[in-house]
């Protein structure tokens, strides 16, 4: 399995418009001047962040362009989708546009924050789960793990 960029310095903002600029040409996607606004309002965020996010940070553009624009992104593999219990999903940029993690969900209130395992602990698990994939004839790509309970302010 593929853990993605190591963890270390975000990529610069040449180097990701770029990495985004392949990916959806990959898809035969433009990449539109609403896309790299898009791309640089997620980017500044350094979180996941949910379309009212998007919007009150840039009310430039549109919620149902932002939208279209989220699911261009998310089939392209520039962004993941995270779905909580709260009433939005959150998105945030896809490995290896973003170093490996996992994530814990708070089921009341929907908070996101990323957790990084130590290296060692990762290895386990990878390894752990390419055995039960290979039992089950199952060809692995990548993991992820998000743990839901409760954030320390609804706990």
């Amino acid at each position: 399995m593929t853990r993605g960029r190591a963890a270390g310095p975000p990529l610069s903002t040449s180097d990701l418009h770029a990495a985004v600029g392949v990916r959806l040409g990959r898809r035969a996607y433009r990449y539109t001047n609403g896309r790299r606004r898009l791309v640089d309002v997620i980017a500044a965020a350094g979180q996941p962040v949910t379309l009212p996010d998007i919007v009150a940070a840039a009310p430039d553009l549109a919620p149902s362009s932002v939208y279209r624009n989220l699911d261009v992104l998310e089939r392209s593999g520039v962004v993941d989708r995270i779905v909580s219990n709260g009433d939005h999903a959150y998105f945030e940029f896809a490995e290896p546009l973003l170093s490996h993690h996992h994530h814990l969900i708070c089921v009341d209130c929907g908070a996101i924050e990323d957790v990084r395992l130590d290296d060692d602990v990762e290895a386990i698990v990878d390894r752990s789960l390419a055995e039960a994939a290979g039992r089950a004839g199952f060809r692995p790509l990548r993991h992820s793990l998000d743990l839901h309970g409760h954030c320390a302010d609804c706990a």
